[in-house]
C-alpha cells in the first residue's frame, strides 16, 4: 500500500463527516467490487497528529496527474478506462443484496466518485480517485438534438380524422334513417274493452287460521358454553407483575461492529487466521492479482460475522422481557465505544434497525474498543439494587488500549454484585473469558452459522430475562 499523496486535512465537521462517510463507503462497496474495480478508489487515512489526510492505493508504480500527460490518445484510453471502471462500480450497487438505506447512501455518493473535481492519478496506466470532499462537479449533458418535425404534413392528417369523426356525431345525431317509425294512429278502431284484472282472477283459498294453544310450552334454556381456558407457557410473567415492578432489570447489548467482522462464518479458523495475516502484512508475491480477488471474495462472502451477528440478535430481542429496556454499545473505532440510550418495548423496533444499519468503518484505522465499551456499559447498569446485565458479541480482543480488561471486570464484579455479564465469542480464542468469569457469567463459542443461532439464544436464555408475558 503506496501513499499517492497527502492533503491538508480541513476540521469542519462537515468534512469531517463526509471523511467518515467515505470510509463506509469502501466498506460497503469493497466485498461487491473486483479488487481492479475497487482500485480506482484511493484510500484515505489521517496523518501527522490528523493534520493531513494521506491517500493510499495498492497499485503498485509512480503515481503522476492524469492532467499532465500530455499524449491526447493516451490520456482518452485512461479516460475511457475510468469511465468503464466507474460504469462497473454503478452496475454492482444495482446488484448488490443491502438495505434501503444503505443503497441510498451509496447513490448520495456516485455523483461526488464522478465528479470533476476530484484529482485523478494514474498508476501504471491504471487511473485512481483522489476525493477532494467538495460539492460534485457534473459533466454538462450533451445537448438535445431535436429530430426533424413531422407536424408539417401529420397535423392535416389529425385534423381530417378529427373532423370526420365529428360529422359522424352529428350524422348519428339528427340523420332520420334507421330510427324507430311511430305507430299509425287508426281512428276507425272500436275501442278494446278491457276487464278490470280483480274480476278475471281466480278466487285463492283462505288459509285457515292457526290456533294457539293456551299455555304453550316453555322452549329450553340454552346452556352458555364454557370459556376456553388459556394454557399458558411456563415461567410466565403476569401484567401485574411487570406493572408492580418499580425497578426492573436493564440491559446493554456490546456489539462488535469493526472490520474483522466483515469475514465469512463459511471457512475454518486457522483459514481465517491466515487471511488476518495476509491482511495484516501483504500477500507477497505468492499470488497474482487473479487470484487475490478470488481469495478476498471467498473470505468476504456471505454469511459473514457480521451479517449473521446483526440477524441473531435482532431476533433474539424479540424475545427479552418486555419490561427490560435495552441499551446497544457499539465498537466500531477506536479510541472509544459509541453509546445509544435505553429503548423501551415500544421501541425495540427502531433498535433493530439502528443494529441492521451497522456498517464497519476504517477511519482512524479501525479497532476494537472493547475495554471502553464494556467501562460504557457497566456505568449505565445498577448492578446493586437489581440485577443487571450486559451482553457481549465479539470476535476478539480489546486492541484500542493497553488497559487490562481482565482488571476492569474484577473491579466491576466488586462494586456492582448483580451485574452478570454473557459472551458469545465468535472467533473461539477465549481471550476475554476473564470479562464472564469475573461476573458470575458465560462463555459461548459460536463459529458457524448454525452454532451463532444456537449459542445466542443459550447467552439470553442463561441470563433468564426471556420470560413470556402470561395471556
Amino acid at each position: 500500500m503506496q501513499r499517492i499523496t497527502r492533503i491538508i486535512f480541513d476540521h469542519h465537521p462537515e468534512k469531517m463527516s463526509l471523511f467518515d462517510q467515505y470510509n463506509s463507503l469502501l466498506v460497503l462497496l469493497k466485498p461487491h467490487l473486483t479488487e481492479r474495480t475497487f482500485s480506482i478508489l484511493a484510500i484515505p487515512k489521517l496523518i501527522d497528529d490528523n493534520q493531513y489526510i494521506g491517500w493510499y492505493s495498492p497499485l503498485e508504480g509512480q503515481p503522476i496527474l492524469l492532467s499532465e500527460i500530455s499524449a491526447q490518445s493516451h490520456k482518452a484510453k485512461i479516460e475511457n478506462t475510468l469511465q468503464n471502471r466507474i460504469n462497473d462500480i454503478e452496475t454492482a450497487v444495482k446488484l448488490m443484496s443491502i438495505t434501503a438505506e444503505q443503497q441510498v447512501f451509496i447513490s448520495s455518493w456516485l455523483p461526488r466518485i464522478k465528479s470533476l473535481g476530484n484529482h485523478i492519478y494514474v498508476i501504471n496506466d491504471d487511473p485512481v480517485i483522489v476525493n477532494t470532499f467538495e460539492d460534485p462537479i457534473l459533466p454538462a449533458p450533451a445537448p438535445v438534438i431535436p429530430s426533424k418535425s413531422f407536424w408539417h404534413w401529420w397535423h392535416f392528417l389529425l385534423l381530417a380524422l378529427l373532423l370526420l369523426a365529428l360529422l359522424g356525431v352529428l350524422w348519428y345525431l339528427f340523420c332520420p334513417y334507421g330510427k324507430a317509425k311511430p305507430e299509425p294512429v287508426v281512428l276507425d278502431a272500436k275501442p278494446v274493452i278491457t276487464q278490470p284484472v280483480e274480476e278475471n282472477k281466480q278466487a285463492e283459498p283462505v288459509p285457515e287460521p292457526i290456533t294457539e294453544s293456551k299455555d304453550p310450552a316453555p322452549a329450553p334454556a340454552a346452556e352458555p358454553l364454557p370459556e376456553p381456558k388459556v394454557k399458558n407457557p411456563p415461567n410466565c410473567i403476569t401484567k401485574k407483575e411487570i406493572q408492580k415492578n418499580p425497578n426492573p432489570s436493564k440491559m446493554a447489548i456490546v456489539f462488535d461492529n469493526s472490520l474483522s467482522m466483515t469475514v465469512t462464518l463459511n471457512e475454518p479458523p486457522s483459514e481465517i487466521k491466515q487471511y488476518f495475516q495476509y491482511m495484516a502484512y501483504g500477500y507477497g508475491r505468492n499470488f497474482s492479482e487473479q487470484e487475490r480477488i478470488k481469495y478476498e471474495k471467498r473470505m468476504t462472502r456471505l454469511p459473514t460475522r457480521l451479517s449473521s451477528s446483526k440477524s441473531v440478535a435482532t431476533s433474539s430481542i424479540d424475545s427479552i422481557q418486555q419490561n427490560i429496556d435495552i441499551s446497544l454499545v457499539t465498537l466500531t473505532n477506536c479510541p472509544a465505544a459509541d453509546v445509544s440510550p435505553f429503548y423501551n418495548y415500544v421501541n425495540r423496533r427502531a433498535l433493530k434497525r439502528k443494529i441492521k444499519q451497522l456498517t464497519p468503518t476504517g477511519a482512524g484505522g479501525g479497532g476494537t474498543p472493547l475495554y471502553s465499551g464494556l467501562e460504557k456499559a457497566s456505568k449505565m447498569l445498577d448492578g446493586v439494587k437489581r440485577d443487571d446485565y450486559i451482553l457481549i458479541i465479539s470476535d476478539g480482543e480489546d486492541n484500542c488500549t493497553r488497559n487490562n480488561i481482565c482488571t476492569l471486570a474484577n473491579y466491576i464484579a466488586a462494586q456492582k454484585p448483580r451485574l452478570k455479564i454473557n459472551i458469545v465469542d465468535i472467533a473461539g480464542e477465549h481471550k476475554i473469558d476473564c470479562i464472564a468469569n469475573a461476573t458470575g457469567g458465560k462463555v459461548y463459542i459460536a463459529q458457524s452459522p448454525k452454532d451463532l443461532i444456537q449459542q445466542m439464544n443459550k447467552a439470553v436464555s442463561n441470563l433468564k430475562i426471556n420470560r413470556p408475558v402470561c395471556q
